[in-house]
């Protein structure tokens, strides 16, 4: 049944339920809280109620499929399309949970984060059309056309130099000054508790998936992704791909240790961030595998979406597509999910 077992696989430490950071010395990429045991993960209610808090913020994206493809594939593919989701990405529905849950006193001095991909959009959206502010520090080398788009949905660029260090310490400033509330790209839980709602969607269609399959960068979509797919379907398995230039989330899961990721380099930009310390704990505890693909065979996926299907996607969209058609036995027969993360591609920089 449907919904029918909420609580049949919860058994892990949770999130606390309004997980702030009010300063962002509380929470830096460095982060020194290991112990995640007072933490509980977002419960299905939870997710449900996320999913209509986020009504006003999002688009309801369709499920598309492509007969050629599914007879290349040897399976039923449906792909979720979140690159038609405001602000063209998955993560309009993070952003949006996050603000909608912040406290009418944190609502007044605003929110920041520091981006130069969809959540800094993401975020700025969610703010204007919550009616406060949004403070996005970005890096110079940042391409003008995401500047733009922060700026069309009402954020307040702060720039700085093109490094980790400069972003965190730009973004300490802008909280001292502002008394914002930093809200993380996607080792957050009320993100995580937003993201999850895209694989709601999926379930609510009615269609009886053997495997969801995500894309993996710091791990909020495939978190959320493998919790909702869980508690509502035990049995079907969530599967990430990754780039091998970028496979700091396949070290980890084989390791069972969080391995960083050095020197990433992959033509999938949106996935070039390492997997979160909260995120990593769910995906042990709930993701059943992580699949890889090079940089040749993401292309190759994201030109035959093109070819067949006529939609505008971004590399990072494209890969669990890549590791589907590189393991097509082991979905042979299935009915296949894929999550299309996001179509913000810079149409005259395409591989093919």
């Amino acid at each position: 049944m449907l919904f029918g077992r909420e609580n049949s696989v919860h058994s892990c430490s949770s999130v606390v339920k309004n997980f702030q950071f009010p300063k962002l010395t509380n929470f830096t990429t460095n982060n020194s809280r290991t112990d995640l045991s007072m933490y509980t993960f977002p419960t299905l209610e939870e997710i449900k109620l996320a999913h209509k808090r986020i009504q006003p913020f999002i688009h309801r994206t369709p499920i598309l499929k492509s007969e050629a493809i599914n007879e290349m594939a040897g399976c039923e593919v449906y792909f979720k399309c979140e690159n038609f989701q405001k602000v063209g990405a998955f993560k309009a529905r993070g952003a949006a949970n996050a603000v909608v849950k912040l406290t009418e006193e944190q609502k007044k001095n605003g929110v920041a984060t520091h981006s130069s991909g969809n959540h800094a959009a993401a975020l700025a959206r969610a703010a204007t059309v919550a009616g406060i502010k949004s403070y996005i520090v970005m890096p110079s080398s940042a391409p003008e056309i995401k500047k733009k788009a922060v700026k069309s949905y009402g954020g307040e660029i702060i720039e700085c130099e093109p490094n980790l260090m400069a972003r965190e310490t730009t973004l300490q400033a802008v909280v001292d000054r502002t008394g914002a509330t930093f809200i993380p790209p996607y080792d957050y839980f009320d993100v995580v508790e937003g993201q999850a709602t895209c694989a709601l969607e999926m379930w609510e269609e009615g269609i009886d998936f053997d495997t969801i399959l995500a894309p993996v960068g710091g791990g909020g979509l495939l978190g959320g992704t493998a919790l909702t797919t869980k508690y509502i379907s035990p049995r079907t398995k969530v599967i990430a791909g990754e780039p091998e230039g970028a496979d700091d989330a396949y070290r980890s899961f084989q390791a069972k240790k969080l391995i960083p990721m050095d020197v990433p380099n992959t033509i999938a930009d949106g996935l070039l961030t390492s997997l979160g310390k909260l995120n990593f704990q769910i995906i042990m505890e709930y993701v059943d595998d992580i699949l890889t693909v090079n940089d040749e065979e993401i292309i190759a996926a994201m030109r035959l979406i093109y070819e067949r299907m006529k939609i505008v996607i971004e590399p990072s969209c494209a890969v669990p597509l890549a590791a589907l058609l590189k393991n097509k036995e082991q979905f042979k027969g299935q009915k296949v999910g894929i999550i299309l993360s996001g179509g913000n591609v810079d149409l005259g920089k395409l591989p093919f």
